[in-house]
């Protein structure tokens, strides 16, 4: 993440004492980036009895406003809208003592009487259908350094459970502070149980936390963004700014505190929808040329290639997406081999077709053969479908997959078999792995970087901006025992998410040694 421009953090510093106006200066906030920070994680104390304290709405997610929704709630008396709209409404964060009591008073109306595992399911629901999407990137990585420095993750937020743990579950996060509401036999009852967690509330609650855990809050970290976590940001020895109000960048200033900022998530543009439309017109377009390319050969895997390469290469061009590649002599040798890649947006495929180019097809979902654009295009490259819900059937179409890649045919499969909500690497299946043992070919690691900043997981729009991919050195598994292989699959699971965490350059792009599982 490049280093914000130093004239978005200056803040004009009275000094005390002085009259307004008089001896004023310009004092500029300490910016670091997201490596500066990173650093300073890896070369800190180490252990459990380390803290990072993450605050919820402007830290750890963007947050969004919809008060309209709320008035139409209101006005056509629909209680769960009104429901709904509440717990997305307030997700960013109150920005004042009046708008947290605000937030409040419509929640224990509106809750009241409602049981406590309906809030927590609607608000699962919630973040899986759109809070998901507002997550930032950079605090997934913040969380992943703190995790591997064995530091105690806190997430701590003046809302409620029913709109932070969803999130907190998905980051990996297993201490949560949270404003409690009152409930009797699973009910609420309207009421707020004990403090609330707004300001010395919320600093407060970190510091019975500490005390209880054996956490050294004066070496500990504090991310914080809003005027209202002053006292939280101070209560640690190590606070960082991040996405700061005016008033927090002023106390950053005058303290010293390092101030960091974070790509907004923002929701699509007018821009973003012409882009997509632009880029699928262009898939379609590349792709039927590419066929017609190669049509005089009248060879199927060649025109099949060639509609790879055209449609992946018309779509990035289309979209402006530009794509960078470390390790991609791993992608063309050795052939054929069944290459593995995380998933996380439906704009992976172009993105892994353009850095393997030809000579591979692939195995997905059956329900994308109702897609009107890609069920045809897939077909055509041979790709394999099967039925998630069938496991029987699944296995068996897979069997022509082994004669496939016999035959020089390279398999491309996301292995967590699902895309997920943010850069976390999921469980990996152990089809693929089976596939490459019989067929007696490597697995190939293709590691996506910021796939899911281009396109979210629930929707096909497209953002300007670079993917990156890291290419691994080929994985021997002639010598691995399926009956029990789930050490050796969870170390390749491992790599993916090394490299994800210690991104590698041309220069020390992972080699052989390092790749390779060891038993």
């Amino acid at each position: 993440m490049s280093a914000p421009k130093e004239a978005h953090l200056r803040q004009r510093v009275r000094p005390r004492g002085r009259r307004p106006g008089a001896g004023i200066t310009e004092q500029p906030a300490r910016a670091i980036t997201l490596d500066d920070a990173v650093a300073a994680i890896r070369s800190g104390p180490r252990g459990p009895g380390i803290g990072a304290i993450f605050d919820f709405g402007g830290t750890v997610v963007h947050g969004f406003t919809p008060p309209s929704l709320t008035r139409r709630a209101l006005r056509r008396n629909n209680r769960r809208t009104a429901v709904t709209a509440g717990l997305l409404g307030s997700i960013r964060g109150a920005r004042s003592e009046g708008e947290y009591e605000r937030f409040l008073q419509h929640a224990m109306h509106t809750w009241a009487g409602m049981p406590e595992a309906e809030l927590d399911e609607l608000g699962a629901k919630l973040f899986q259908r759109t809070v998901y999407g507002h997550l930032y990137p950079e605090a997934w990585r913040l969380v992943r350094e703190h995790e591997a420095a064995g530091h105690t993750v806190v997430l701590v937020s003046s809302l409620t459970r029913f709109q932070v743990r969803p999130a907190a579950e998905e980051l990996g996060i297993g201490h949560v502070l949270c404003t409690a509401m009152a409930t009797h036999d699973g009910v609420l009852t309207g009421h707020v149980e004990g403090k609330p967690l707004w300001r010395n509330g919320k600093a407060d609650a970190v510091r019975r936390f500490a005390i209880a855990n054996g956490i050294d809050l004066g070496q500990s970290w504090v991310y914080a963004d809003s005027a209202a976590d002053l006292p939280l940001l101070q209560a640690g020895g190590r606070p960082v700014a991040v996405n700061p109000d005016p008033r927090t960048v002023l106390a950053a200033t005058e303290k010293d505190w390092p101030v960091l900022h974070f790509r907004p998530r923002t929701t699509a543009k007018p821009i973003d929808y012409l882009r997509t439309v632009v880029g699928l017109s262009a898939l379609v377009g590349g792709a039927l040329f590419g066929v017609a390319a190669k049509a005089h050969t009248k060879q199927r895997r060649q025109m099949a290639d060639s509609l790879l390469n055209h449609a992946a290469d018309s779509t990035l061009r289309g979209t402006g997406v530009r794509v960078r590649v470390v390790g991609a002599e791993h992608a063309r040798s050795p052939r054929p081999a069944v290459f593995l890649f995380n998933h996380q947006s439906q704009f992976d495929m172009v993105v892994v077709t353009e850095v393997l180019g030809g000579g591979i097809t692939g195995i997905a979902k059956k329900e994308i053969t109702r897609n009107p654009v890609f069920g045809p295009l897939m077909r055509f490259v041979e790709v394999t479908f099967i039925d998630r819900a069938d496991t029987k059937a699944a296995k068996a179409a897979l069997a022509p997959v082994v004669e496939t890649l016999r035959g020089g045919l390279s398999i491309v499969i996301a292995p967590e078999g699902t895309r997920s909500l943010t850069p976390r690497i999921g469980p990996f299946k152990k089809g693929a792995f089976h596939i490459a043992i019989q067929a007696n070919v490597p697995i190939i690691p293709v590691v996506i970087r910021n796939a899911g900043e281009i396109a979210w997981r629930n929707s096909a729009i497209v953002r300007k901006g670079v993917v990156d991919v890291a290419v691994l050195p080929p994985i021997d598994v002639s010598t691995w025992n399926p009956a029990d292989m789930d050490a050796d699959i969870e170390r390749v699971r491992q790599l993916f998410i090394d490299t994800l965490l210690n991104w590698p350059t041309e220069n020390d792009a992972i080699g052989p040694e390092d790749s390779e599982p060891q038993p």
